[in-house]
This record gives C-alpha cells, sequence and structure tokens, in this order.
C-alpha cells in the first residue's frame, strides 16, 4: 500500500516538474518552451537572410535550398494576371484611332460585369525576332488611348526616367548617360527627331518597349500597358514640338494615325451597349492593309 502511495507521489512529482519546465513562459531574453512550435508560429523567410529559422524543423526534409526556395517563383498555373484578363489578346490591329480608342473604352466598360481599367498585363502575340518587329509595326498603328494632358505629363515623368536618359529630355539622341560618360557609351541611341522615326508607325515604338532593340533592353516589366503607350503619346508631342505643329488633348497635328485627342474622343457605350464582338484572332472584327508608312 505505502508503495503505491510512493509510486503516486512520484509520479505526480514527475508531472508537475515535467509540465514546470515544458510549458515555460516566454521572458525578456527567452521565448520560451512549447509543444509543437511549428503549428504556434509561422515559418515564413526572413527577408535578405538565408539562415535557417530556429523554429522551423522542415528544412533538412527539403529537396531545395534555401536560397532556391528564396528566389522570385512562376505563378501558380493557371493564374490570370489583372488587365484584359477574361477579354482576347491584344494585338493592336483596328481600323482608326477612334476604333482603338472606342474598343479600350468598351472593354473597360464590359469585362464580365465588372469595371477595370486596362493598365496592367496585356497579353503580347508579337514575338521577339525580327519578323515579329517588322509586323508589328505593320499592324499596330492606332494609339489605343486618347491624347490627354494628364496622359501626357504622365508619359513625360516616365520617359524621363526610363528613356530620357539614353534618348534625351528634347528625344535627340543625347540623354546624360551618353552625353557625360566621356564617349564610353556602347551605342548611339536613336533620335526620335529623325524624319523615319517620326513617320514610323506607333507599332516599332510599342515593340521596342517590349523586347529592346540593339543595345536598349526591354522594359515590358517596369512599364504597364498603359504606361507605354502614354510615353508613345509625349515621345509624340515631343516630335510635334520640334515640327512645331500641335499634338495635344485639343488636335493633332502630326499624323492622325499617332493618336486621337481627347476633343474628339466618341460618347462612351451605352449602359445596356453588348461589349465588341471579336473573332478568333482576338481582333474586334476589323481588319487594316498592313501598310508601313
Amino acid at each position: 500500500m505505502k508503495f503505491k502511495q510512493h509510486l503516486l507521489i512520484v509520479l505526480a512529482a514527475s508531472v508537475s516538474v515535467f509540465g514546470t519546465y515544458s510549458c515555460q513562459q516566454a521572458g525578456k531574453n527567452s521565448t520560451g518552451s512549447e509543444f509543437i512550435p511549428d503549428m504556434a508560429h509561422s515559418t515564413a523567410y526572413e527577408a535578405n537572410v538565408l539562415t535557417k529559422y530556429s523554429l522551423n524543423s522542415w528544412d533538412e526534409e527539403s529537396v531545395l535550398s534555401r536560397r532556391d526556395l528564396s528566389q522570385p517563383q512562376l505563378p501558380v498555373a493557371g493564374t490570370i494576371p489583372r488587365g484584359f484578363a477574361g477579354s482576347a489578346s491584344y494585338n493592336g490591329v483596328y481600323a482608326s484611332a477612334e476604333d482603338a480608342v472606342a474598343s479600350t473604352m468598351n472593354r473597360m466598360k464590359h469585362s464580365g460585369g465588372i469595371a477595370y481599367t486596362p493598365n496592367g498585363h496585356v497579353p503580347y502575340t508579337y514575338p521577339d525576332t525580327e519578323a515579329g518587329r517588322t509586323l508589328a509595326t505593320q499592324q499596330i498603328r492606332y494609339n489605343p488611348f486618347p491624347i490627354s494632358a494628364d496622359g501626357i505629363a504622365r508619359g513625360k515623368e516616365l520617359y524621363n526616367i526610363y528613356c530620357g536618359i539614353c534618348h534625351g529630355e528634347k528625344a535627340d539622341g543625347g540623354g546624360y548617360l551618353v552625353r557625360d560618360n566621356g564617349g564610353k557609351y556602347p551605342a548611339q541611341p536613336a533620335n526620335l527627331l529623325d524624319s523615319q522615326f517620326v513617320y514610323s508607325p506607333n507599332g516599332r515604338y510599342f515593340h521596342a518597349i517590349m523586347f529592346g532593340r540593339n543595345a536598349m533592353g526591354g522594359y515590358a516589366d517596369k512599364l504597364s500597358f498603359e504606361e507605354r503607350w502614354q510615353v508613345i503619346h509625349y515621345i509624340r508631342s515631343l516630335q510635334a514640338t520640334a515640327k512645331k505643329v500641335k499634338y495635344s488633348e485639343a488636335a493633332n497635328e502630326l499624323n492622325a494615325e499617332f493618336g486621337l485627342p481627347m476633343a474628339k474622343v466618341p460618347a462612351p457605350p451605352a449602359a445596356d451597349e453588348p461589349a465588341p464582338a471579336e473573332n478568333s484572332t482576338g481582333e474586334t472584327g476589323h481588319t487594316t492593309t498592313g501598310e508601313q508608312h
């Protein structure tokens, strides 16, 4: 009988001691002791640190290194990026500047019942090849966003950040990276005021922004869909200034193909107007001659 009593006393003392040391409270210099800490604490990685997280017991079982797991990853399969999601691919083939702007406005109004601004990711169907560049130059003619004071202002800011450093604030090819680099720049940036660029279709610019050209790198990951087009509007405004003609939300005297002034934008579609019908190629039923001016 005494043996059982002593055994119960020892067992109770053992449980008390075990409980005391296994459930220590966190203190100023101690994290305490916890049962199954992986369930209580996040195992998220610390930024810029590749060392193991002290409470993460999974590292030894991983088939990838912590460095591999810390690198940017591709989106989950089937992920639809914000932008023209739910619409057919944009490929810039329209019959007129008015039609291009009207189509963009219609896309913004009809998007599966949810209004959105197509300024993020938009599928681009032209490949990064010389043939793709030529086709884009021929087919992408009309800017899908109207010429506006706000758009040109935003285009100017972005141009000076990403383009002006090489092409120059006046688009004359004399950016400060070239001007102040002691002649060591790898290639002379294009003078966008030269006639061959002034009269080139918008597709030549858009494709170059997407993929780059010669020593110039691509900016598809730096500029959104709308931002690329606003930069092109601003380049056209610089060309118009050099030609002493107007390129603004009131008038476009440079080339009617390059942009539709806000003053001439057609009325927005009615609320009950259906979305534009699209054919199998993602176009809105319009064609172009494909001539290159």
